[in-house]
């Protein structure tokens, strides 16, 4: 086959691809609010001609092309965050806008671009008869924004959906990524004695604990494991929150929030160990403990889980990374950039929990995501998706040829 065809064909449809972008753009759908987007997304589906749509128990979407032995998936979030301080946009966040060359809008790089590639990477398939030994899911996930990788511990977990590998669709600037750090969420409390303010000697002033801790994880941060491809450790302080009877009085207690990422070599043990072993932790017996998350999806459904998400890489010869690297020089002619995210995806589940090999590819940019003007680029996303297009049959090729049998982590 001559795969210039399916760039030409991904071209075809720039419109229908800003289009359905568009259309998601404009349907607030910030986390456990995405059912107006899911709906959209599988009339979308179902208007390219996938073989099967279905909403799942947490509202997950799920678009299947074919039925092959092999089961390979391909991931967006389709949930966004919200849109902040209103004044710092230059234009409505939800009409967004659309140019020669981009779009805009909360979403069109984080990250609901990816969802409109795949789509019609899907299209794609079916157009120049693609399909192979293999069965694609094209999954629009959940709560991505809110827990990253819970949407897939349920899919794996309950669902039973173990793909032999799962393209992330984050956005990579159309380079090819292959891990990112880990992270989790803290919190670290200091409890005093309340007593009314015209006499502080009276009391305990939980704040006044907190203060030398906090001063302390500042410096911690500076300590931290450095990874020559992950990069280092971080730790910062996200949060404050104070229990008082009135601002007259000694506040009675004081919690943190610790955002918290893992490099290669770091595990949330030990993350937790190394404040709990601060003086200043010691010193006024403060509790040190990982957050947990039990909100309800659209749906009503709870899974809960603790506010960790593993650290993953991918090697760089294994056999998913290396057929993506094919695939990406077969359409493009040239010699991709294979890097690493600097946030967080559901890679965390799928790789990090379950030890299901990811690939990194997405339109938009990464300094695109929670930020005001939020945009994507039409080339990137034509690009996108007819390498989404491709993958499969790359990877089959290269496992049929017995090039590399280590499909494994």
């Amino acid at each position: 086959m001559n795969y210039q065809m399916i760039v030409e064909q991904a071209k075809k449809y720039e419109k229908e691809i800003s289009k359905f972008l568009r259309d998601m753009i404009r349907i607030p759908s910030e986390s456990c609010q995405e059912e107006a987007v899911v709906l959209r997304i599988k009339e979308e589906m179902e208007k390219v001609g996938f073989d099967e749509v279905r909403i799942d128990a947490m509202g997950n979407i799920i678009g299947r092309i074919g039925h092959g032995k092999h089961l390979i998936a391909m991931d967006a979030h389709i949930d966004t965050v919200g849109i902040g301080d209103r004044s710092l946009w230059t234009f409505d966040p939800y009409e967004g806008y659309e140019d020669e060359t981009t779009i805009g809008g909360r979403g069109a790089s984080d990250q609901e671009g990816g969802m409109a590639s795949m789509v019609y990477a899907g299209k794609i398939i079916k157009d120049l008869q693609l399909e192979g030994d293999y069965t694609l899911l094209i999954t629009g996930t959940v709560q991505e924004e809110d827990c990253d990788g819970l949407c897939w511990q349920y899919l794996i977990e309950k669902e039973n959906i173990k793909p032999e590998f799962v393209v992330i669709t984050e956005p990579t600037s159309c380079r090819i990524y292959r891990g990112h750090r880990g992270r989790m969420e803290i919190k670290v409390s200091t409890q005093g004695l309340s007593c009314h303010g015209s006499a502080p000697e009276r009391g305990d002033n939980a704040i006044y604990k907190m203060a030398p801790i906090i001063q302390d994880i500042e410096k911690l941060n500076d300590r931290l494991l450095d990874d020559p491809f992950l990069g280092k450790g971080t730790i910062t302080i996200s949060e404050v929150f104070f229990s008082s009877p009135s601002r007259c009085a000694v506040a009675d207690g004081c919690t943190i929030s610790i955002d918290r990422r893992l490099t290669h070599g770091e595990t949330y043990q030990s993350a937790l160990a190394e404040i709990r072993e601060l003086d200043s932790v010691k010193k006024v017996g403060a509790k040190v403990e990982m957050y947990t998350y039990e909100r309800p999806s659209y749906t009503g459904y709870v899974y809960p889980t603790d506010a960790f998400f593993p650290t993953w890489v991918l090697d760089q010869d294994h056999l998913v990374c290396e057929s993506t690297v094919d695939a990406y020089k077969t359409l493009f002619n040239k010699e991709p950039v294979v890097d690493k995210w600097t946030f967080s995806t559901n890679a965390v589940s799928i790789m990090g929990r379950h030890n299901i090999p990811c690939i990194g590819f997405g339109p938009g940019h990464e300094d695109q995501a929670h930020a005001p003007d939020e945009k994507t680029w039409k080339s990137e996303l034509i690009e996108a998706a007819a390498l989404y297009a491709l993958i499969p049959t790359m990877y089959l090729k290269r496992l049929n040829k017995g090039e590399n049998h280590d499909t494994k982590v």
